[in-house]
């Protein structure tokens, strides 16, 4: 048989053993569903409180059209947990009897809702106002009016006094405003909103008889001035055609004065409503904790008995388990070697050589494994040939770099003696050839560095020390360390950047930054020359754009910008200084870190490097942040 008719054949078997173990899941889930459907109402047990509690409030408060809703909840919550006892049907579902190991439990949760249907009911009927304070809310809001009318009227009788009065004028401005806020508290008070209602209140009333008192000549001695920001004083007598509106202030404030103290001692809700509605709110949490017990034992219960009821099921299931294996095997056994050499060319494309196909067949396939295999072993025998060479020459180069670098420590180290002139003064045209020294080796010291961070790459030596940092310091770290070179040359440098925490390495991030805004100073023009670097934050990674409007690259020489030793123009690097190797390294310690690096440039329009970095773990701490 051939190999593709024997594994339909095989997949057909394969299909139908799972068809039928499907089945028998089916029926296993069907036994459970009537007592699942119980548990999901013992639950909504748990939401009728809920209703119940708000509709027994609102029976309460005098919303009568409530209470039939209230008694309708209170009978579905009786019905279901009857049903629950005995078994039944709600709304076509079936619903299990509860379990004999549960009895207990059950007890608990309907004693629980009895208790709590009884205090319900006692809220229902309690009245949620106190009778004298709604009393005094009730004037006050209603003889409020006749008393800003008043202290309006006042304020424009003592208008037409001369300046000897001022003081009496302000009091009378401070009355009407204070009646003023007396109503508005009041009122924020009857519908219960507002914070600090009744101190604001019971300020208010202090500044009004503080106020009244000063008008009418009467003592201040016996009030606390002073907590209202106030002093004793004697004012003068206000003439009697002046001083009608204040004469009818003073009996009307009295009255006012008196229920606004009892709103000062009292709330308007009912001490007994309190107490009925704080012990239903506590028998609803016992109800809650009842209910929760129930549905977590009843839970075990069931994971007890599909447990059991289970074996039959999972001797078949053993049975067809061992008959999809050998369906499989005969499947694998077929299908491997053709696997197995797709796996293997695959590997061959991707640079791996060497690896042997077992297959001890002497068919087609097997002439075309021992044809394989042959062709891997002469492949790999040339490659590690090859990387022999390469790995002597790159250990040579490593070592050559790595010497380069001793000699040019003293020889910074010396110049930076010699131009601090701690070996004696120097003249002008001495410092500059000391400086032509220093610098020329920080130049070299760099190619030195680069070399050896690529060796390294290649040999996979560059270590990554990776943390969780904000992305932000670091890139800034960078731009901040080539301001001035920007400032020099009139360069705008300006960045646009996230506070993201990601875990990098800073120093070899920061390389990766010096690198390209490098390239950019070198490819803008001084005094019109702009580089931008921004941030944007995409749901797996951080991009980071540098972006100039320099010369630009052309796209011949993009590909190929990232390999070692490439230059775009041998000559204009070699007036500008480099390498080579700045944007291989770069692609090195981005390719590390999991993320991309790319080119987007035209001649003359600039150019615009891109790396991605993953978030990994980070945590944005914060929103957009221009710098």
């Amino acid at each position: 048989m051939k190999i593709i008719s024997k594994a339909y054949l095989l997949i057909i078997i394969l299909i139908a053993a799972a068809v039928f173990n499907l089945f028998l899941l089916y029926q296993d889930d069907k036994s459970g569903i009537s007592q699942s459907q119980s548990i999901i109402r013992i639950g909504d047990v748990k939401v009728k409180a809920e209703s119940i509690s708000a509709l027994a409030t609102s029976v309460a408060n005098g919303n009568a059209e409530d209470k039939n809703e209230l008694q309708k909840e209170i009978d579905e919550v009786q019905s279901t947990l009857l049903k629950i006892k005995n078994g039944g049907n709600i709304n076509g579902q079936e619903i299990s009897v509860i379990p004999p190991a549960l009895v207990l439990d059950y007890n608990k949760v309907y004693s629980s809702w009895e208790n709590y249907k009884s205090r319900a009911l006692d809220v229902e009927v309690t009245s949620v106002f106190d009778p004298e304070a709604t009393n005094a809310m009730n004037y006050v809001l209603q003889k409020n009016q006749d008393l800003v009318l008043l202290t309006d009227n006042l304020v424009r009788d003592l208008d037409t006094l001369d300046r000897n009065y001022n003081t009496h004028k302000q009091i009378a401005k401070d009355l009407a405003e204070c009646a003023k806020i007396i109503g508005q508290q009041s009122l924020l008070i009857s519908i219960g909103e507002g914070e600090n209602t009744q101190e604001i209140l019971g300020e208010k009333k202090l500044q009004f008889e503080i106020g009244i008192r000063k008008l009418l000549q009467i003592s201040t001695e016996d009030l606390e001035v002073e907590s209202v920001g106030m002093t004793h004083e004697e004012l003068e007598a206000i003439p009697r055609e002046n001083s009608e509106s204040l004469r009818k202030i003073d009996p009307l404030w009295e009255a006012i004065q008196l229920r606004i103290t009892i709103l000062e001692d009292r709330a308007l809700l009912s001490p007994e409503f309190n107490i009925a509605k704080n012990k239903m709110y506590e028998q609803k949490l016992i109800l809650f904790e009842d209910t929760d017990r129930l549905i977590n034992s009843w839970n075990n219960e069931i994971t007890k008995e599909g447990s059991e009821g289970q074996i039959i099921i999972q001797i078949l299931l053993i049975v067809d388990i061992a008959a999809f294996i050998l369906v499989l095997t005969i499947i694998r056994k077929s299908l491997l070697p053709l696997e197995i050499i797709s796996k293997a060319l695959s590997k061959v494309k991707e640079g791996v050589y060497g690896e042997k196909i077992e297959y001890s067949g002497t068919d087609e396939v097997g002439q075309l494994v021992t044809n394989f295999n042959i062709m891997s072993d002469t492949i790999k025998e040339k490659e590690e040939e090859a990387k022999k060479t390469d790995i002597a020459k790159d250990e040579f180069l490593a070592m050559i770099t790595h010497e380069l670098k001793t000699p040019l420590v003293p020889i910074q180290g010396y110049s930076d003696i010699l131009l601090g002139e701690h070996l004696g003064k120097l003249t002008d045209k001495q410092k500059e050839r000391i400086e032509i020294i220093k610098s020329s080796s920080e130049t070299l010291l760099g190619i030195i560095s680069d070399l050896l961070d690529a060796q390294k790459l290649d040999l996979g030596q560059l270590r990554m020390k990776k943390e969780i940092k904000n992305i932000k310091e670091t890139i800034n770290k960078a731009i901040n360390s080539l301001l001035p070179e920007a400032q020099k040359n009139k360069i705008e440098l300006s960045s646009n950047l996230l506070d993201l925490e990601i875990e990098h390495d800073p120093d070899r991030i920061m390389q990766v930054i010096t690198n390209l805004i490098k390239n950019s100073l070198n490819a803008v023009q001084p005094n019109t020359g702009k580089i931008q670097v921004s941030m944007e934050e995409l749901p797996k990674e951080i991009k980071i754009v540098i972006k100039d409007n320099g010369v630009g690259i052309p796209k011949s020489h993009q590909k190929e910008l990232f390999k070692k030793f490439y230059q775009v123009d041998a000559t204009l690097t070699r007036e500008r200084g480099g390498s080579g190797l700045g944007l291989a390294i770069c692609k090195g310690i981005i390719d590390n870190h999991m993320g991309e690096i790319s080119v987007q440039s035209e001649i003359n329009q600039g150019a615009t490097f891109t790396f991605t970095l993953p978030k990994l773990a980070s945590h944005v701490k914060s929103a957009v942040n221009p710098t």
